[in-house]
């Protein structure tokens, strides 16, 4: 046998609900950092297009002006001479004048210019060697030829945005780093309140119900939890309901098998150890009569254990069964001419009502010995708890696709919420049905077993005679040509 590390057995366990929360909370702060991440991959990458797109528009509109600067003046000494006429190209608004306090070799980008091209922009000959603006030569440069009567006199240059560094650009890229900072902590926060809200409020009903079923587990079948939704946590709640409903069903009619098999058990042995003892004294003789006494409750002792036995057997499944075809009517029949003498001596008129057109080729699946005993308990049944003068009726019929075999007896009856319960071991309705017409109250538990293991069905209904009807259902076995014979 293998044992786990002390200190591993101390480790304790994440409860459910923090569990729920950690999951919750970090699957919204993962999804706001994947946010974030984008948000800057895309600002970076599609935003820098961007503005080199807008510089490249207005490379576009200083062009037309440079070369008309050019034609004016002749040369690009007017620009080396005066680096201030440089910043009026490029100012979209001709005739603005550039701020007094400007530096005239960097240049202040204009109000309207939130790009940074005024920056970006520069001026070379046609010699490749500088003028004005931006003054190095970098990789990926733009350039726009300037024309003046045909030839080339220089050209317009633009540096490629390569990071947010500059002017207004920098500023965008500062208050989209704070904008998603700011969505991050509010997904966090809301990540949070939902996570917290889901491990209480939607986990407070499931720790309710393991709480019960630790208690029940303990024994308290009379806990119960409280249904407060109709989802699939209160569906736990009443399917818990059901089964501690059913545990506490269970465990009383446990406690009712033991205290009434003890009962029926003491009571032939209490018998049998008086009459033994009276001849042991001598205070009764030994005579015929008194060892018929002892054997009858030898015999009601053996039958209470076979009895026992058989219920046991047929609960596991254990019981032995032949299946075969059996026809239904001819077996109905034989029974009751078997039974009729013996109910006739007690009063009772036994008949089986007539069969209707085809009847005899009717069959069933099933052990014909096992149907036997089912029908010999349910004529024993009708025999001992039936007043005399009385009678019993036996009928069969067909209902779709199955067999019914109904037995109906005269008074007493059976008040109508009890007749659910006439198939339960070791049940027997007081007054009426008494203990002292015999029975220990299990041949109608081991009858639905043998109807169960021939896939039909048995309850009891209230009989128009005025006592009980016990209707056995069995499905019905369909022969493709001829009836086979009866087992």
């Amino acid at each position: 046998m293998r044992f786990l590390p002390s200190w591993r057995r101390r480790v304790p366990r994440t409860s459910l609900s923090v569990r729920i929360f950690l999951a919750v909370f970090g699957t919204g702060i993962l999804v706001a950092a994947l946010v974030g991440m984008a948000t800057h991959w895309n600002f970076s990458r599609e935003f820098l297009g961007y503005l080199n797109d807008v510089a490249a528009e207005r490379m576009a509109y200083v062009g037309p002006r440079l070369e008309r600067a050019y034609a004016d003046h002749g040369s690009w000494d007017f620009l080396r001479e005066e680096p201030r006429r440089w910043f009026h190209l490029l100012r979209p608004v001709a005739g603005e004048e550039l701020p007094a306090d400007a530096n005239p070799l960097q240049g202040v980008p204009p109000t309207s210019d939130l790009t940074g091209a005024s920056l970006r922009l520069g001026v070379v000959d046609s010699q490749n060697q500088w003028v004005a603006g931006f003054r190095y030569q970098v990789p990926g440069m733009q350039r726009l030829p300037v024309r003046v009567d045909g030839r080339t006199v220089g050209w317009l240059v633009l540096a490629p945005f390569q990071s947010v560094t500059e002017g207004g650009a920098v500023r965008f890229g500062r208050r989209q780093a704070q904008a998603s900072l700011l969505i991050a902590g509010v997904a966090g926060l809301l990540a949070a309140l939902i996570a917290w809200w889901v491990s209480r409020r939607l986990l407070a009903p499931v720790r309710r119900v393991a709480a019960a079923t630790h208690r029940l587990a303990a024994g308290a079948y009379d806990t119960r939890v409280e249904v407060d939704s109709t989802d699939e946590v209160g569906q736990l709640a009443r399917d818990f309901n059901a089964l501690a409903n059913t545990l506490a069903r269970h465990e009383a009619l446990r406690r009712d098998f033991l205290a009434d098999v003890s009962h029926e058990l003491r009571t032939p042995l209490a018998v049998l150890a008086g009459e033994v003892d009276a001849l042991v004294d001598g205070i009764r003789p030994v005579t015929p009569q008194a060892l018929a006494s002892l054997r009858a409750e030898v015999e009601r002792l053996g039958e209470l254990v076979n009895d026992l036995n058989e219920l046991a057997l047929s609960d596991a499944g254990a019981l032995s069964y032949r299946m075969a075809p059996v026809a239904l009517a001819d077996f109905l029949e034989r029974r009751v001419a078997e039974h009729r003498w013996h109910f006739e001596q007690h009063g009772l008129d036994l008949r089986l009502l007539p069969l209707p057109a085809g009847a005899q080729g009717w069959q069933v699946q099933g052990d014909e010995g096992r149907l036997q005993q089912l029908l010999d308990n349910l004529l024993a049944n009708s025999y001992r708890y039936t007043d005399a003068p009385g009678r019993v009726e036996m009928s069969l019929e067909a209902r779709a696709e199955a067999l019914w075999v109904e037995i109906h007896d005269s008074p007493p009856g059976v008040p109508q919420e009890e007749l659910s319960r006439l198939f339960e071991r070791l049940y027997r309705v007081e007054g009426s049905r008494s203990r002292g017409t015999g029975g220990a109250g299990l041949g109608l538990s081991i009858c639905r077993n043998i109807a169960q293991a021939h896939g039909g069905h048995i309850e009891a209904l209230a009989s128009p005679l005025g006592g009980v009807c016990v209707r056995l259902s069995l499905p019905r076995l369909h022969h493709p040509t001829h009836p086979a014979p009866a087992a």
